[in-house]
């Protein structure tokens, strides 16, 4: 069920765009498949080259999504000029308006206390028609195994189709990959920045700056305290490791769990 994928310093990406992950997600529920989601940027790849077990994860994961521009413009470079951003955000609003149809049904995992409630509020007013089964804020910190299994037969029991999880990278792509088949919903989606956009949270780069592959310096505006190391270090961290693999310096094989 993985996709095409694009080696980035050792990630696998899947060659996809937004509507293509959207019809690929829905056709999952309609065969009766399941897979784990994530939506990845140059942070997640640089935790990735930091974290073998997170890479095996992702590149495990049945679609890891260009949530990047730099992505993109990777893909473009090396002739996929039909990749597009699979931006997390986008992809919750895509797949909440075209899953209407079919009755798509929806629990929202993760964010602070009171953000999925906010969160699943606000897409009912966008979408009233949208079906919200279930908005569950489990504890900031790990779960004890009979902690997990309560709120998995917690979401089990509200029968959802898509399950999104907002618990931030890593920690979001470790709890889809782990739960796909525990969790008896189609599609495990990790996409933490949507939780705090959608919930009005926090203020979304206007689109333009979005586009320019400019939204990581918006963010650190908005939280440079908590964003400094990601959005400064870690980027430059990605320009480097991407330049070793394009000049072929260095070896990024794409490594995936058995």
């Amino acid at each position: 069920m993985t996709q095409t994928r694009l080696n980035v310093i050792g990630v696998g990406i899947s060659i996809t765009n937004l509507d293509h992950a959207v019809c690929t997600i829905l056709d999952w529920r309609s065969r009766g498949q399941r897979g784990a989601v994530s939506t990845c940027t140059a942070h997640t790849l640089v935790e990735c080259h930091r974290n073998p077990a997170l890479r095996a994860k992702i590149n495990a994961a049945a679609l890891a999504t260009p949530d990047g521009m730099p992505l993109v413009w990777l893909a473009h470079k090396q002739g996929h000029p039909n990749v597009g951003r699979v931006y997390g955000p986008d992809l919750m609003l895509a797949l909440c308006e075209a899953g209407l149809p079919s009755g798509l049904r929806h629990c929202f995992y993760g964010g602070p206390p009171g953000v999925a409630d906010r969160l699943a509020a606000r897409l009912q007013q966008r979408f009233p028609d949208l079906a919200v089964v279930g908005a569950i804020s489990p504890p900031y910190r790990d779960l004890d195994p009979e902690e997990d299994a309560a709120f998995v037969s917690q979401i089990n029991a509200m029968s959802p189709d898509i399950v999104w999880v907002g618990l931030g990278t890593p920690k979001q792509d470790f709890w889809t990959a782990e739960h796909v088949g525990r969790v008896s919903a189609s599609a495990l989606i990790g996409v933490g920045a949507a939780f705090d956009f959608h919930s009005g949270r926090v203020r979304q780069a206007p689109r333009w700056i979005q586009k320019s592959g400019l939204e990581w310096l918006f963010r650190l505006s908005q939280e440079p305290r908590r964003l400094w190391r990601r959005y400064i270090l870690d980027n430059a961290v990605f320009v480097i490791h991407v330049a070793l693999q394009a000049t072929r310096l260095r070896a990024y094989p794409i490594e995936a769990e058995g």
